[in-house]
């Protein structure tokens, strides 16, 4: 049987990137405008980023490499994705909490040595609903000092005010997919599936126990992001990035 060692787990990640690029063609460019922002608002060198919804540490990896000084503290729910970051990144600068980002608690889980300096996200906010996010943008509010920073990026949307915008928002990522060739790349249902197969990571699947709630039925908005956001604390908000439905939100405490 295979272990699974970091190289191995370098492979799963590396695959699920290419999946992820099914969906987002301009997934590095979000990573890369994610760490501009911090580099353009940091007050230090030696930064403390909370990864929210960290998954198997894609973005907190480009963010280790950007920043020689930083450490990232990552949090998630999904046994798997985390059990993959750690054998890969596993260092004195990265470790992983396994908490529900919808439950009370998580931020207390963390155990964190100071005032971080940011929390970040990419494509995991989405799963929440209305209601749960709004508190997770409350707690990120009242742990950060001023000038502290929230960051998302993700799919997010119009809402009902805007339904022909979110189609073509969905309708120019969907080109600009196939122009970058990635719209034939592996898909979430397939990348699933390969690790289901795969025997070095029999015991991460059973520890997940057939994954979790992810059914979303008050789907917030981007102007909610925004929104909740200010009505948090945070002295400014706002998109700083966006191509068809991809945006990057911020929020400066």
């Amino acid at each position: 049987m295979t272990a699974l060692d970091a190289a191995r787990a370098r492979y799963w990640i590396d695959r699920w990137d290419r999946q992820q690029e099914h969906y987002m063609p301009d997934r590095e460019q979000r990573f890369e405008v994610i760490g501009d922002v911090l580099d353009e608002l940091r007050e230090r060198e030696d930064l403390l980023i909370v990864d929210l919804g960290v998954g198997p540490g894609t973005l907190a990896q480009r963010l280790l490499d950007r920043f020689p000084a930083a450490r990232v503290v990552g949090v998630d729910a999904d046994p798997l994705l985390l059990g993959l970051a750690d054998r890969a990144l596993g260092s004195p600068r990265f470790r992983t909490v396994s908490a529900d980002l919808r439950r009370e608690g998580w931020l207390d889980a963390l155990a964190l040595d100071r005032v971080p300096d940011a929390f970040v996200s990419t494509t995991a906010l989405h799963w929440m609903n209305r209601d749960p996010l709004r508190e997770l943008i409350r707690a990120c509010a009242a742990a950060l000092k001023p000038g502290g920073v929230f960051i998302d990026g993700d799919h997010l949307y119009e809402g009902p005010a805007g339904p022909r915008l979110d189609a073509l928002g969905k309708a120019m990522t969907v080109r600009r997919a196939t122009r970058r060739g990635t719209a034939d790349a592996e898909d979430w249902a397939q990348w699933w599936d390969a690790v289901h197969r795969a025997p070095e990571l029999a015991e991460l699947v059973r520890l997940r126990d057939g994954g979790f709630e992810h059914t979303v039925h008050d789907r917030p908005t981007v102007h909610d992001y925004v929104s909740f956001a200010r009505d948090a604390g945070f002295a400014e908000a706002g998109i700083v990035w966006q191509y068809g439905d991809d945006r990057v939100v911020v929020g400066i405490r």
